[in-house]
């Protein structure tokens, strides 16, 4: 005898049924159980109005929000820079030295004649360094600028470019000069930081006193920047000061110079890369959602009870 597969099947499907049904009528038990739940109720079309007002509300509620949210994305892609200040010696590898790079020129002092002393109360004291320095003769000679980077301890002293280092006194030395850069550590350049990283940078000296002296009074402030990636660079800024003056000698000759005294500030300051968490974002875009969205409908529900009354107000009126 054949085996039947229709029969089979409706076999099958005959055993099923009540597994279904009983299903079906667990669901139909928790339904209604779980309809309590629903915070969303829904209305009807029928029931509801639409209105110009209503219509002209949405859309600037709309346009609000999409404003909103471009300036959120604006703010959640660009990377925010935050500083913040504390007493502390941030660069503690760097062996208490301060790398120095200095770019000044005279025009009016040969180059044999120039020369940079450095001095501090540790008890530095070194007359006419010349360790990564360069002089580049100006005006045929009859100038000089004088380029070097050296380091100096992080403690009070002063560097100074003068005549002392040569081996002949000139008669009338000239110290009118211009400095092109004075800058301490790495150099900074990021758009988001506007610092005094070299504040002397541009200082012109052409029109003072041939012989005068020249000090520069500096405060140095230890200066960290951090990228997103946790890389930290080192840099320092400063304040200044200056007077001009006429030195003499103990022999009563006039021996002019151009000091730069410095001293360190406690304080550091920290700059910091950072970019909004996502979470708040998410937070951000949908406050700014439910907000318009409910300040909206207090708007509209206010003008459309107001319009309402007024029509009963005329209603009245005719009859």
């Amino acid at each position: 005898m054949p085996f039947d597969f229709r029969r089979s099947g409706q076999e099958t499907r005959s055993r099923h049924v009540p597994g279904r049904k009983r299903k079906e009528r667990a669901l139909m038990l928790l339904s209604p159980s779980l309809l309590w739940f629903d915070i969303y109720r829904k209305v009807p079309k029928d029931l509801t109005q639409p209105t110009y007002t209503g219509a002209i509300i949405s859309v600037c509620c709309c346009l609000f929000i999409l404003f909103l949210f471009l300036s959120e994305l604006t703010g959640f892609i660009t990377t925010e820079v935050v500083n913040e200040l504390y007493v502390d010696d941030p660069d503690k590898d760097s062996g208490g030295k301060i790398d120095v790079s200095l770019n000044i020129s005279l025009p009016n002092l040969h180059c044999e004649l120039v020369g940079l002393d450095i001095q501090d109360e540790m008890g530095r004291h070194e007359v006419g360094h010349i360790d990564n320095s360069m002089k580049v003769p100006l005006n045929n000679g009859a100038g000089c600028r004088f380029e070097g980077q050296f380091s100096i301890n992080k403690v009070p002293g002063n560097f100074h470019v003068s005549t002392h280092s040569a081996t002949a006194q000139p008669q009338n030395p000239d110290m009118t000069h211009v400095i092109h850069k004075l800058s301490f550590g790495d150099t900074l350049q990021v758009q988001n930081v506007h610092g005094a990283f070299n504040a002397l940078g541009g200082a012109d000296r052409l029109t003072s006193n041939p012989l005068a002296s020249h000090d520069y009074i500096l405060k140095i402030v230890p200066t960290v920047y951090e990228d997103k990636s946790g890389k930290q660079r080192y840099s320092y800024q400063y304040t200044v000061a200056n007077k001009e003056y006429v030195a003499y000698s103990h022999t009563g000759r006039i021996i002019p110079a151009i000091w730069f005294r410095y001293d360190l500030s406690p304080i550091t300051v920290k700059y910091t890369e950072r970019r909004q968490p996502l979470y708040r974002f998410i937070t951000t875009i949908c406050a700014i959602i439910g907000g318009t969205f409910t300040v909206a409908g207090i708007l509209d529900s206010c003008i459309f009870t107001a319009s309402e009354a007024w029509k009963k107000i005329q209603l009245g009126k005719m009859h």
